[in-house]
């Protein structure tokens, strides 16, 4: 089981003794991170990202992503700190330090940053407030956000791209980007967010463009590549639930046979059936 400490509201240190399998995050916020021991896998619709012990990873704002986490080659736990920079404390800090406003950032929206010794000393200056949190003040959380940033527009001129781009995301094509992400189990408030629209006008959009809800199509769709991983792939159902935005497996295993008229396990034992005659 993950435990999370929070350090105080935008600092947090995470720990497990088991190995995570997570179906999705999204973060509103860009995320600054250390690997303290375990590995981490980021997968998203562009790639891959690993975190190995001692990886230091900014990523950036309203990213999908899907996370595998192992832990250390000893069993060490899997263990990180993360610091989250919000909107309103950026344009705070672009406003006392007349940071002129940026052009939409084209970059990676994750940035590799290990190797970085000053970043290092500031995740190694954080260490002490895990077994003491209650010394982390407000106060110091504050300072401490601020020198991230300072030691980020150290690291490159690129970063005051990254951190000061203030754009929200533009009104983009629906159906292809349901189509590319409709795996992520995220709110409706949060694709409608992603796809440059209020809740209100997503689902107006997208009632007009595919002549259903978007939880009908959402269901229809996970379980539809659901089958097609099953039965065409091989995978077994304990495999394909999370990976097509399912909570639970015995909730996905309901919709299944409502919509197939056969649980997943029985589909899977009438393939392994077939397969050998």
């Amino acid at each position: 089981m993950e435990n999370t400490i929070s350090l105080q509201h935008n600092i947090l240190y995470s720990r497990s003794y088991q190995k995570i399998k997570s179906t999705e995050h999204y973060f509103p916020d860009h995320a600054l991170g250390v690997m303290l021991s375990g590995d981490s896998h980021y997968f998203t619709n562009e790639g891959t990202f690993v975190m190995k012990a001692g990886a230091i990873c900014l990523m950036r704002r309203n990213q999908l992503f899907k996370k595998l986490k192992n832990l250390g080659p000893n069993g060490e736990p899997i263990a990180l700190i993360s610091l989250f920079l919000d909107q309103n404390f950026l344009h705070q800090y672009a406003a006392e330090n007349n940071i002129p406003k940026q052009t939409a950032y084209q970059g990676k929206p994750m940035v590799d940053l290990t190797g970085n010794v000053f970043l290092k000393g500031f995740f190694d200056s954080l260490l002490p407030y895990i077994d003491h949190p209650e010394k982390l003040t407000a106060k110091i959380a504050e300072l401490k956000t601020r020198e991230a940033i300072e030691l980020l527009l150290q690291t490159g001129d690129t970063f005051k791209n990254f951190l000061f781009d203030f754009q929200e995301p533009h009104k983009i094509d629906l159906e292809a980007y349901m189509n590319h992400h409709y795996q992520y189990n995220i709110p409706l408030s949060s694709f409608a967010k992603l796809a440059g629209r209020s809740l209100s006008t997503f689902k107006r959009d997208f009632t007009r463009l595919f002549e259903t809800t978007p939880e009908k199509w959402l269901q229809q769709k996970r379980l539809e590549q659901a089958h097609y991983l099953i039965s065409k792939q091989k995978l077994r159902p304990s495999e394909v639930y999370l990976e097509v935005g399912f909570e639970n497996l015995s909730h996905f295993s309901f919709a299944f046979k409502k919509l197939f008229g056969l649980t997943p396990t029985e589909l899977t034992a009438q393939k392994n059936n077939t397969s050998h005659y």
